[in-house]
């Protein structure tokens, strides 16, 4: 019966892992799907809170099974094959720890992104070489065209 209740709770940490993808993808600002910015923000929370839940399915169904196996092997009645802690349970709680602190850091997203408004900077053209020399030199502006260019003139 463990191993069923284990076996359930790894799907459902599994199911709920892609999901959660497919909302942080659609969460993230990179992409054009998924609305305004504080929409996005909204959406990331949701993807973090969808990977801390599947964290925390993995984590459960691996102590679960950790602790039936630790139990079995301490006990002197128990008669059957014992089994010992391997190293698929380790890598278990590692990606259940990698779930859970990725979740957390798409939770903050949606904090970051409501203290901070976007400051906007004016685009005031492209001043050249050639006419940064002639405002320095000339305090009239000249309407003629220079005389030569040189490449650094169109940078």
């Amino acid at each position: 019966g463990y191993i069923q209740a284990c076996r359930g709770l790894m799907i459902s940490a599994v199911c709920l892992g892609f999901f959660g993808a497919v909302f942080g993808l659609v969460g993230m600002k990179c992409t054009k799907v998924g609305g305004s910015d504080q929409t996005k923000a909204k959406i990331a929370c949701l993807a973090g809170l969808i990977f801390i839940l599947s964290g925390l399915c993995s984590m459960t169904s691996c102590s679960l099974y950790a602790n039936r196996i630790t139990s079995e092997f301490f006990d002197p009645s128990f008669v059957a094959q014992k089994y010992e802690l391997g190293a698929a349970l380790f890598i278990g709680w590692a990606g259940a720890s990698l779930c859970i602190i990725g979740g957390s850091i798409f939770c903050f997203s949606i904090a970051e992104n409501s203290n901070s408004a976007r400051r906007g900077y004016a685009y005031n053209g492209a001043a050249s070489v050639m006419s940064s020399r002639t405002k320095i030199h000339n305090s009239v502006p000249d309407k003629t065209p220079p005389k030569h260019f040189d490449k650094n003139a169109y940078v």
